[in-house]
């Protein structure tokens, strides 16, 4: 062999290899993984002729059992918005609350998730529970709710939520880590030394929905899916199956 080759490991043939070596590790670790593995989870079931006549005392109770089964974070969410050219964009975050007036979470209004709500205030949410084989999915126009409630939510927060808040710019190119660490230093002295500190862009948003599907996994692939669509006017819902 040529050694001169041989010491060429960065050449074109010698990426296709390492591609192809990569697709086939990435396929074979896929395999391997289960959804639902019945030692880990539990699939009870979805009676839909139970069901309560609006989603969210349903949503409340899925909620308390996931948190029950040792579901970790299970208050956690995909949140789906569109940009200004109505392409998509997900990221995860924390559920602050939900009630009549909506699903509600918070972010700074210049970030790019609050950017994007501000061109197109409509917005999905998703809950995976694994645990219990469990999703729920939320959709519906969002609103910003008053300054004085997004003062009161980041006054229950963590001091560590609270340094997050004032550090501020979220989604802006960052320089370097050490950049970010002395911002994040400083914010934690002020929210420490000052509980009550305002982050003026901080915003509570409220999603209400005009949809929510509660979907059930089955061991045999007969999921239940159940949704709740919101009528044109007012507060009634109905309710019907969908197909899995």
């Amino acid at each position: 062999m040529d050694r001169r080759l041989s010491r060429c490991p960065a050449g074109p043939v010698a990426r296709t290899a390492d591609t192809r070596g990569m697709d086939t590790d990435l396929q074979e670790l896929l395999k391997s993984l289960r959804v639902w593995d019945p030692e880990v989870t539990t699939l009870p079931g979805l009676d839909p002729a139970a069901a309560p006549d609006a989603p969210l005392p349903l949503f409340a109770a899925w909620l308390a059992e996931a948190a029950a089964a040792g579901e970790r974070e299970p208050h956690t969410m995909s949140l789906a918005t569109a940009d200004e050219e109505g392409r998509p964009d997900v990221r995860v975050v924390m559920l602050h609350g939900a009630d009549a007036a909506g699903w509600a979470f918070a972010t700074h209004a210049d970030s790019r998730k609050g950017r994007q709500l501000a061109a197109r205030p409509h917005a999905a949410l998703a809950f995976y529970w694994p645990v219990l084989g469990r999703q729920v999915r939320v959709r519906g126009p969002v609103a910003t709710a008053p300054a004085e409630q997004a003062r009161a939510d980041l006054r229950v927060r963590s001091t560590g939520a609270l340094a997050a808040a004032l550090t501020g710019r979220q989604s802006e190119v960052l320089g370097s880590l050490e950049e970010l660490a002395e911002a994040s230093r400083t914010a934690w002295e002020r929210a420490e030394d000052d509980p009550g500190a305002e982050a003026p862009t901080w915003t509570l948003y409220r999603l209400r929905p005009t949809e929510v599907e509660f979907f059930q996994g089955d061991a045999r692939r007969r999921h239940v899916r159940l949704r709740y669509r919101r009528a044109a006017a007012g507060d009634t819902w109905t309710r019907e199956l969908l197909w899995p």
